[in-house]
């Protein structure tokens, strides 16, 4: 049965909408730095891993002379800690894989607001609607499906079908994850606690297969031990370019469906934070020209600032017809959220 959304239909992001942002004239955002930050170390605590995220961090030390103390997690976890820590916590810059996080530490009030000159890198639409912390990358939500095990026409109208009976085992998920979790958050919003739950609970009696995290997915359904699997979309952008033969592809669920949301990566300054305006010279450099080539390159996520290119094999974000919701609403379900997906039955 094919199911709509119609409260988010006119919400089709388009790179249109990114180009809306600064720098649309084409001038250069660079961060290069000067140096001015030699001796000056900034604790990040970092749900995005180091894999992702080293890679630029290394690249402002270079630039800017500072030091980078990286604490990689969960983002959750992450939130969690700081907010535990309260004043004693050393963290200076928070980055969270998606908003619910960072929109939870936002609401604890333990982030410091951002400069003008760090929100207007990005559109609007891409920041907490009360400038304490800014998007940095784009992902979308897929469904990654074995085209070995999987016809095309047994591929769901909407991402709500995967409760039917005909997807009974056949579909991966990772409760714990960030993403999955912002995506259950998109749905209380849109179609209420009960509804999200039932849908929960419907995967749970079809016995979807749990798992770690994305990777796990994608690796699980490319070797056919599962057949399909919710997923980001660059798991199998980054898997292809290891492997071109990989016994995977993406499917982006039709125009208007949740299933295709789009998540952002976010950052903040906590409030805390003994240095905070070299903090905020961190999230600032995290939406430089420069970083944002080298994140949506080595990370095949969409830069979220104007004027830089999308990475080489993905398609733009108007093609694959993302929707997005208000991303305060992904910021205040991350305690909800979880509460809902450990009532379902699925293992988190």
């Amino acid at each position: 049965m094919h199911r709509t959304f119609p409260r988010f239909v006119g919400l089709v992001v388009s790179l249109g909408l990114v180009a809306a942002a600064c720098g649309s004239d084409g001038s250069e955002s660079d961060a290069t730095g000067d140096g001015s930050l030699e001796g000056v170390t900034i604790t990040v605590y970092t749900g995005r891993g180091e894999d992702l995220i080293g890679p630029v961090f290394d690249l402002f030390e270079e630039r800017t002379g500072a030091t980078v103390d990286a604490r990689y997690g969960g983002s959750a976890d992450q939130a969690l800690l700081i907010d535990t820590e309260g004043d004693r916590s050393p963290a200076d810059v928070f980055i969270s894989q998606s908003p619910g996080a960072v929109g939870f530490l936002d609401q604890q009030g333990r982030l410091a607001p951002l400069s003008a000159d760090t929100l207007d890198l990005v559109d609007a639409a891409y920041q907490g609607s009360d400038g304490n912390w800014v998007g940095i990358t784009a992902r979308v939500r897929v469904l990654v499906y074995n085209p070995d095990l999987v016809d095309e026409s047994e591929l769901p109208s909407s991402v709500l079908d995967l409760t039917d009976s005909e997807y009974a085992g056949r579909v991966g998920v990772a409760p714990g994850n960030g993403s999955f979790q912002d995506f259950v958050t998109a749905m209380r919003a849109e179609l209420g606690d009960d509804a999200t739950g039932a849908w929960l609970e419907g995967l749970a009696a079809n016995d979807s297969p749990n798992y770690t995290n994305n990777g796990a997915i994608l690796d699980a359904v490319a070797r056919g031990e599962v057949d399909m699997g919710l997923v980001n979309h660059y798991y199998l952008a980054e898997a292809i370019e290891e492997d071109p033969d990989i016994s995977a592809v993406n499917y982006f669920f039709p125009a208007g469906d949740l299933g295709s949301l789009l998540i952002v990566s976010a950052a903040g300054v906590i409030d805390s934070s003994d240095d905070p305006a070299a903090a905020e010279a961190l999230v600032q450099f995290l939406l430089s020209d420069e970083a944002q080539r080298l994140s949506a390159s080595a990370e095949k996520e969409y830069p979220l600032v104007a004027g830089v290119a999308v990475p080489e094999g993905l398609a733009p974000l108007a093609d694959v017809v993302a929707v997005t919701v208000d991303l305060d609403v992904l910021a205040e379900g991350l305690l909800g959220t979880a509460d809902l997906i450990d009532a379902s039955g699925i293992q988190r």
